[in-house]
């Protein structure tokens, strides 16, 4: 029932050219490219290596269990919890090979947080590891969901290539098409309850195709991967990717500075012979390797310097705002100017610095090849576009073209916008003006001079409103990050009677360090402007973040203010 006869499969997969001989986008969900380079290896984790071949198999395997829990039925939600390992891309591999609808949970979650997701998508199925079997097993009874414990043994065939012609024929649904649901990804909920992003198997495509063309991915590449599983950055950028491809992915289980480290510079003792070629981290990820690499690596600060411009070809940051002292001093440690790039759940990446550019810190590029954008201001719900850029097939160009710096909400279009939030169509419609454009709810800058945007933050809590100005919070942190005492900040807006909100910034310390409000506005007074200068400072020992690096600034204000 789920099987296409072997003609027309064969049909569709040979149709399929490999990525160097063409860049047009296969009507095939992702999982299906394995059979172009089905004897390289894929993925090393902590059991061994895995070829795509070895995947493709296993999965297929799995294909058929999962649609016979679920009584043949397909397009039904799937929710899975595995670690960073390869049972993670087995699991999402099958899910889609029986045609069902895929959502990732991260063992990072509390329970509470799960059950709300499982309740949400109104789940079928749950499948889990093993090592992750008793919490999943409170969230199945607290839902009445059937649960999968997957078997120990799709780990097991680390390094072994029993693959045949016939395993790669894979299971895909009858009435697969271009637009069946592939993925459900959660928005943080800094505004209420999560939302389930649903994203296509083309929308998909067309996210991973766009970054393999901008980024300049080859099947030759190594991407060490660190990041959680639950988010656009960890799936689609850094897994999907070398997936489509052919590329091979270093799976790390959780980051380690050590390891990493190790990896980058060829010291690991496992895979001493494999060269990272990609990387791609958050800030604090960054943050963190420059601390480990001030107290382990600075007295081979030539060798290390000299590895990673020699053997690294791209390092990415993401998920959160790189600021500036950070960038500079990775550069110095590394000879790398970091990729910025600016995305989100809804719409994967839209904005990237370009591969061949000079990628001015704290600047987020242009448009993706495929991807719109616009500067609106909205007055009385009616939205007034400023500025309008788009790129076709890599070449910018403008509808709408300011002269001067242009700030506005970002709008976004192109063929990696999601289709909806899920089961929520009254949140979906808001979130679209009546012309299909997605207001990301970020105000961004064009700066003519650089012809580049940047982010100035969040509307609700970035964008700070004080004696009549509109201030970024972002601006203000990269100035205060560059004070030498200052290891950390976050700058919020506090309600006040007299200016609206005032500016308070919450810091954390060098180690033995001092800094009173006084010293610090004094300090800053030759770098801002006097009205952006901060009214309260609070200094604290840390600043809770989530897995991806960010700060929920409404809970941080609720805290310490």
């Amino acid at each position: 029932m789920f099987i296409l006869n072997r003609r027309n499969f064969l049909k569709r997969i040979l149709s399929y050219v490999p990525w160097k001989e063409t860049r047009t986008i296969s009507n095939l969900p992702l999982f299906a490219n394995a059979v172009n380079f089905s004897d390289r290896t894929a993925l090393y984790d902590g059991a061994g290596s895995y070829t795509f071949g070895n995947i493709f198999a296993r999965a297929a395997e799995l294909s058929s269990s999962i649609s016979s829990r679920l009584s043949g039925k397909t397009n039904e939600r799937v929710l899975f919890l595995c670690s960073n390992d390869v049972n993670y891309v087995i699991t999402l591999w099958a899910i889609w090979m029986s045609g069902q609808i895929a959502v990732p949970l991260s063992p990072l979650h509390p329970v509470k947080i799960l059950q709300y997701y499982a309740q949400d998508t109104g789940c079928k199925l749950l499948i889990t590891a093993p090592q992750h079997q008793e919490v999943m097993r409170k969230i199945s009874k607290t839902t009445s969901t059937n649960l999968y414990v997957i078997e120990e043994g799709l780990q097991k065939f680390a390094g072994l290539n029993t693959t045949t012609p016939e395993d790669l024929r894979g299971k895909l649904p009858s009435d697969f098409k271009e637009n069946s649901n592939a993925l459900i990804l959660y928005t943080s909920g800094t505004t209420g309850n999560p939302k389930g992003v649903v994203l296509s198997h083309k929308n998909l495509l067309v996210q991973t195709n766009t970054l393999l063309q901008a980024w300049k991915w080859s099947s030759e590449d190594v991407i060490l991967h660190t990041l959680p599983l639950h988010h656009v950055h960890g799936t689609v950028n850094a897994l999907f990717c070398p997936l489509q491809i052919g590329a091979r992915t270093i799976m790390l289980p959780k980051f380690s500075t050590e390891e990493v480290w190790s990896h980058l510079l060829g010291t690991n003792e496992t895979l001493s012979n494999v060269d990272v070629s990609v990387f791609m981290a958050v800030p604090t990820i960054y943050s963190k390797l420059i601390d480990y690499y001030e107290k382990n690596l600075k007295g081979k600060k030539e060798d290390v310097r000299n590895r990673l411009k020699s053997k690294v070809r791209l390092m990415v940051s993401g998920s959160a705002p790189l600021p500036v002292p950070l960038y500079e001093k990775w550069l110095e440690i590394s000879g790398h100017r970091l990729l910025e790039r600016y995305g989100m759940t809804e719409i994967g990446m839209a904005l990237s610095n370009e591969y061949d550019s000079d990628r001015a810190p704290g600047y987020v590029g242009v448009p993706l090849p495929g991807v719109s954008v616009r500067l609106s201001e909205t007055t009385n719900d009616i939205h007034n576009t400023l500025l309008e850029c788009k790129n076709e097939s890599g070449t910018i160009s403008f509808n709408k073209k300011a002269n001067k710096n242009t700030q506005g909400e970002l709008l976004v279009k192109g063929g990696g916008v999601f289709k909806e939030y899920f089961n929520k169509p009254e949140a979906t419609r808001k979130e679209f003006t009546e012309d299909g454009w997605f207001k990301t709810g970020d105000m961004c800058e064009y700066v003519p001079e650089k012809n580049k945007f940047r982010i100035l933050g969040r509307t609700s809590v970035d964008i700070i409103k004080s004696g009549g100005y509109k201030i970024s919070a972002l601006q203000i942190e990269t100035v205060l990050l560059a004070h030498p005492d200052i290891r950390e900040c976050a700058v919020l807006g506090i309600k006040d009677e007299v200016w609206g909100e005032k500016i308070a910034a919450v810091v954390v310390l060098r180690n033995g360090a001092e800094v009173s409000l006084d010293k610090l506005r004094d300090w800053a007074s030759d770098k801002m402007p006097k009205y952006a200068l901060p009214s309260e400072l609070k200094v604290v020992e840390d600043i809770p973040k989530n897995a991806m690096g960010k700060v929920n600034k409404k809970e941080l204000a609720k805290s310490t203010f």
